[in-house]
């Protein structure tokens, strides 16, 4: 499967990813900065999108072809891009710059996600951790000692698990009321199954 790689206006990663995987890679205008700061390989980016209010990006000629202007003040610029991106027929984005910083724009990035979780796999990667929404089965491997959460948004019924210090068994977990945070893997392999709605699953760096 093609993957994508996206930067995306929240904390500068510490570490830049890899990029032979990848069959794209784009930012978002404000993640430019700190891509500059950081000499990533600009010369890499497939497109920069955005309304450009946080720089005059445009101005640099270099990189004039590259650049998307996306104006659209009902969206935010993290939706814009994977507007693009999803037309461009990718299923796999790996997204960087997602959390940190102003909480509203986390809650934002996580809100955007879902609104594609059914047309594109959107794994967030942070100093912190690696978060995505689940499918309603998953397995996860090399995982033994790391802390496990998982964030019902809003509602997710019927959770059983494995591999974890504290296991449920066809639970519910629901924002209002009981949710699934720092869970600790005991297994090197930790597999999950729920029923119907919604599941954001952190797993530690």
């Amino acid at each position: 499967m093609k993957k994508a790689l996206l930067f995306i206006n929240g904390i500068p990663p510490v570490y830049l990813p890899e990029t032979e995987k990848y069959s794209l890679i784009a930012c978002s205008d404000g993640a430019f900065h700190y891509l500059k700061e950081k000499n990533f390989p600009l010369e890499k980016l497939d497109f920069i999108s955005g309304d450009f209010d946080s720089h005059s990006g445009r101005d640099e000629s270099i990189y004039a072809e590259k650049f998307i202007y996306t104006p659209d003040q009902d969206k935010t610029d993290f939706q814009k891009s994977l507007e693009i991106i999803k037309n461009k027929g990718f299923k796999s984005v790996d997204v960087y710059g997602g959390s940190g910083g102003e909480m509203d724009h986390f809650l934002g990035n996580l809100t955007v996600a879902f609104l594609f979780k059914e047309d594109l796999q959107i794994t967030f990667f942070d100093e912190f951790s690696t978060y995505f929404f689940s499918a309603k089965n998953l397995t996860l491997n090399e995982v033994k000692g790391k802390i496990i959460s998982l964030y019902p948004f809003p509602v997710t019924k019927n959770i059983s698990t494995t591999g974890l210090k504290w296991p449920l068994i066809k639970e519910h977990l629901e924002l209002t009321n009981r949710i699934g945070t720092r869970n600790i893997a005991e297994e090197d392999t930790v597999s999950l199954q729920f029923e119907s709605g919604n599941l954001v699953v952190f797993v530690s760096n």
